[in-house]
Parts: C-alpha cells; structure tokens; sequence
C-alpha cells in the first residue's frame, strides 16, 4: 500500500484544477468524512472482508462506466469477463485488453477517477497503455494481497463514513448484520428497494410476492394482506439501520386509486392477466402508498427516474440486468409525480429525493418544484452527468430558483468501490469552483460559501437521508 492513500482524501487531485478561490474554499472541504447516502457496492464484501481477487474483480467488473465504453468501441462482454466464472477468467488478458483502450476514456470522468485512482491509492502516476500493462497488473495484484487492501480497511482509509448499499426488498440482509457486530469505523446500511413487488412489470413481480408472503408471514393473496407484507418489510429494514427506500421509475406516473379498485388491479397482476396500462396505473398508486408509508414511518423516499433500462435486448438476454444497455429519456416531473405531491408533498417531516437524468427538467420544472413543495428535495447529478462539467451545469440551473437548502448534496450511486474517492473529490471540486465564482460576482461572501461548501459536501446528505442518528 502506498502512502498516498493514508492521506487520501487531502491528497492533490490530477482531476480538476482550481483557481486560488477555489482552492481557498476546497481546502475547507477537501478531508470532511465521506456520506455515499446511495450506493450499490457489495455488502457482502464489508461483512466477509476477504480480498479482491485480482484487479480485474477490483477495477473493471464493478464499474458499469468501464463497461459501457469499452463495448461502444467493440470489445465483447466476455472478453471483459462478463458471465464468466472466476475461476475461467483470464484476468491478466482482459487487463490487458483494459490498457490497450485506455486511451479512448479520454474527455470522460471514468479518465479522471481512474487515473485518481491509480495514482492516489497504488502511487501509479504512468499513464496505463498496452506497454505498462503487465506491469501495473502486476503492482495492483501484489497491492491486493496486503491488508491494508481488504475492503474493511479501504472503507476506513477512504474515510467513509456512511455507505448504504441498495437492497431487495426480500433480502435478509445477513451481510449487514455481520458487518455490524464486526464494528466497522464508518457505517453501512441497507436501503429497502421494494421495486419487484410492487411493479406488476418487472419479470419477478408474482415470484416475489409469494417470497413476500413467506418472509413476512402475511397473506399476500388478498390487497389488505399485500400492504401489511409491505409494512412489515420497512420496518425490518428499519430494524437493521435502513434510513431511505429506492424506486427505479422507467415512465413516471402517479395516481391515487380507490382501495376497491387498487385490489381489483393486484388480483388481475397476480392472474397475470393485468395489462400494460392496468399495471402502470397499479404501480403509481403503490408508488403513492410507498410515499404514505415514508410520512408516518420516516423512510426518506428516493425516486431515480428517466432512464431506459436495457435498451440492447441482445445483451440483456444475454447476460441480464444492468449491462450496458441504460439510455436517458426524458421525464415530466410536474405531471407524474401530482398526484403523489398532492397527496403528501406538503408534508414538512417526509424527505422525497428526486433524480433526473432528463437535464432540460433541471431548470424547467425540478428546480422550482423543490422550490415549492416542502417535501421535495433534488437529488445530485446522477449517472450520465455525475461529471465535471456536468455537476457545473446543475449548480448553474437549480440554484438560482431552488436554493441551496433544497438540495440532497452529493450521492455517488456506484458499485465501483475504489472510484467513490475521486468521485466526491470531482464533487467538492466543482462545488468550490461554483462558489468561487458566486463570490467573485458579489453574490456570496467569504462565510455564505464556507458554510455552503460544507452544507454541500456533507451536512445536505446527513439532513436529505436522515442520517443524524448513524453518524
């Protein structure tokens, strides 16, 4: 291990310089305890604590971006590993492979973490190439067999100190119970993503309620016994340190139902005989009971919306879910989301967090939505414009109609483990450029942005994800 990474987060950055303002405000922000309030890393790997296997396993199987690029460019999921057992994996090969197309993540974030990555954790200042790629290989893989390398170490040397992970709603969340007695420095929670059972859908959807009747011991047969499943979910999520839910809405529509015919609807889902508008409509009104439930629970509500999941049939039949193949489309947030707004958007005790991959919506309609419901909160740059300049677009558009204070603060929503440094780094970066600026043109004095960086950097997501009583 090298010993950039016992100062990580203080450590100069390759990825985005600053002006002397800047850096005056970054300076004040730069070591402050990491919040990942959303994330999809493994918590199995903080429960077991056993070693990455190799680099491949470390830096290129998790990240979704690396993935993303290297097959637009025409290298096959295999050859990267995808769908291959470990114990097949010619890992040394696809690394190679990795290095050889390096070069084309140029202009990308993916460049900047990666390098941020390379340098600050392994001291490997080279830029990675099909000559050095043996080499560095063979430095990351050597790196991996100490310690200081198991996730749990990782975890404290990024000085982490929230990490939910997201969660099914079935799951018994096992991992999280054992990580919990081993007493890690920061804290992993849970997140309850309910998504299977209640969006009549998804391909799991009557599997899974039938799991849901099991692990719950309700009668999930009739809508009332449904509901209660449901509850009982929540609160055993709750139980384990969850603070939030997650829903993943593809076509966003809310709609409240009358109990007789939101029934009436789950009967015809679990006869499979519901159709595409009947099951729409059954999902936005469970979206509604969803946020019902986070009023008088106290489960943040997130709602990532605008995305187009596994466009490229090919691959998802191949190899499923989440490979690939997600396209931002856009969203109309003022009409679906009105009927859930006017059924609890006034609440002032509810958080609802909403992201967008629609930029356009940022200005147009989330911005002054946030600005208005007392509920309502806009969520982080997310996916596609978790970037520089796109995390600079979004202070630019929302600021000037939602505020500050109506904002979640950041959310790195990644599986890619070693690239959340950099990610947050990226962050508290283009937040201290933003600032910088907003003192320049007389907006802000010297302690508006001080206390700003820092609501934006931390305090936001401790306040948007209820995390006061985890950290």
């Amino acid at each position: 291990m090298t010993q950039g990474l016992q100062s990580l987060t203080g450590h100069t950055s390759p990825i985005l310089m600053l002006s002397d303002a800047a850096q005056d405000i970054y300076d004040g922000v730069r070591d402050l305890p990491i919040i990942s309030p959303h994330g999809h890393c493994a918590p199995s790997w903080f429960a077991e604590n056993t070693p990455f296997a190799d680099p491949v396993e470390l830096l290129i199987l998790p990240d979704n971006r690396v993935l993303r690029m290297l097959f637009s460019q025409g290298v096959g999921l295999e050859e990267l590993g995808v769908g291959v057992p470990a114990d097949q994996r010619n890992s040394r090969e696809i690394f190679r492979i990795f290095a050889k197309h390096f070069h084309k993540f140029r202009g990308t974030p993916t460049d900047m973490w990666m390098a941020a990555t390379l340098a600050r954790v392994f001291g490997i200042t080279a830029t990675l190439n099909a000559e050095n790629a043996d080499t560095i290989y063979d430095k990351i893989d050597a790196e991996l067999k100490s310690a200081r390398m198991r996730p749990q170490a990782l975890m404290e040397a990024f000085n982490i100190e929230v990490l939910a992970t997201t969660d099914d709603a079935l799951d018994d969340l096992a991992h999280h119970k054992v990580a919990r007695k081993q007493k890690l420095r920061g804290k992993m929670i849970p997140t309850f993503q309910p998504d299977s059972v209640l969006d009549p859908k998804h391909p799991d959807f009557k599997t899974d309620i039938v799991k849901l009747a099991e692990v719950t011991g309700q009668d999930t047969g009739s809508f009332e016994g449904y509901l209660e499943a449901l509850l009982a979910r929540r609160a055993y999520f709750m139980a384990n340190g969850a603070t939030s839910t997650d829903h993943s809405v593809q076509e966003l529509v809310t709609c409240y139902l009358t109990e007789k015919r939101a029934a009436t609807l789950y009967a015809k889902a679990l006869d499979g005989k519901i159709t595409p508008k009947e099951a729409q409509s059954f999902y936005g009104h469970m979206l509604i009971e969803m946020a019902q439930m986070s009023a008088e629970d106290g489960l943040v509500m997130q709602i990532h919306a605008g995305v187009r999941r596994n466009s490229n049939k090919e691959m998802f039949d191949k190899f499923g879910a989440g490979i690939c193949g997600d396209i931002p489309i856009a969203t109309n947030w003022v009409d679906g989301m009105d009927a859930l707004l006017n059924r609890v958007g006034n609440s002032k005790d509810m958080n609802i967090l909403v992201y967008a991959l629609d930029e356009a919506a940022y200005a147009r309609e989330l911005a002054p939505m946030a600005g208005h419901w007392p509920a309502l909160r806009l969520g982080a740059p997310w996916w596609f414009h978790d970037s520089a300049n796109g995390n600079a677009r979004y202070l630019d558009r929302v600021v000037e109609t939602a505020g500050y204070w109506n904002l979640v603060g950041f959310s790195d929503d990644t599986c890619a483990l070693m690239s959340i440094p950099a990610r947050h780094d990226m962050w508290r970066r283009g937040v201290s450029i933003h600032l910088a600026e907003q003192r320049k043109r007389g907006i802000l004095g010297r302690t508006d942005v001080d206390e700003i960086a820092k609501l934006l950097c931390r305090d936001l997501a401790i306040d948007a994800y209820k995390l006061g009583s985890v950290v």
